[in-house]
């Protein structure tokens, strides 16, 4: 059971999201506007956050980037606008996910069951390559012995890099694997994260090598 926040300014679709994601266990929380989502994680920390982007006040992009700066928990966009850019725009600013209207609830609730199940499910050994020490039990990322905060998609892709060194994964094999087989996007979705993820790292970051045509892959070098 995690507990979730809602923000979605019509009632209706914020019930209807609420009561599929009760009937899976979870606890709610809910947010009329970007202003009260912001408050609402200062007083009551969720694990993971469902987020529209047309809001009046602050809309759903500037949300997610300032939430990302109080959490590392999932978000998935859930919102009207479906054009690659700002799917993209939203990936920029740490969004895990993206559903676009009119959805499933019921992939909504299995998108999120599945979020939460990669954020809980970790071994507890340290993985430790070249700068980076990764600790998935409690999904902790150090360089050079700092903790630096990553986005839980960057988590994901990095976990996966650093068990599968010197392989060399398709931005499509890194869709299936990472965000899923029902995924709205594209392969550019890919390369926005990477980016991201690069410049957390630092030095680091050279450590994710692109290879032209082929793909990524992860590689420690001297």
């Amino acid at each position: 059971m995690a507990n979730i926040l809602i923000v979605e300014d019509e009632k209706n679709m914020q019930d209807i999201i609420a009561e599929y994601m009760q009937k899976g266990g979870h606890t709610c929380f809910t947010a009329d506007d970007g202003v009260d989502a912001l408050m609402s994680l200062k007083n009551n920390p969720a694990d993971l956050m469902i987020l529209d982007v047309m809001m009046p006040h602050l809309d759903g992009f500037a949300v997610c980037k300032l939430a990302r700066e109080m959490s590392n928990m999932p978000i998935i966009i859930l919102t009207a606008k479906c054009g690659e850019d700002d799917k993209l725009k939203g990936y920029e600013y740490g969004a895990d996910d993206y559903m676009t209207k009119p959805f499933s609830p019921r992939i909504l609730l299995a998108k999120v069951t599945a979020l939460l199940r990669r954020t809980s499910s970790a071994p507890s050994d340290s993985i430790q390559a070249g700068k980076i020490t990764l600790l998935p039990a409690s999904h902790k990322v150090c360089l050079d012995g700092q903790e630096i905060s990553l986005t839980h998609t960057e988590y994901e892709l990095l976990y996966f890099f650093m068990v599968n060194p010197g392989q060399i994964f398709t931005r499509d094999q890194l869709l299936n694997r990472i965000w899923g087989y029902d995924f709205e996007g594209t392969t550019r979705t890919v390369d926005v994260h990477i980016k991201n993820l690069r410049q957390k790292l630092g030095d680091g970051g050279k450590y994710i090598v692109t290879l032209i045509r082929s793909g990524y892959k992860f590689e420690v070098t001297v």
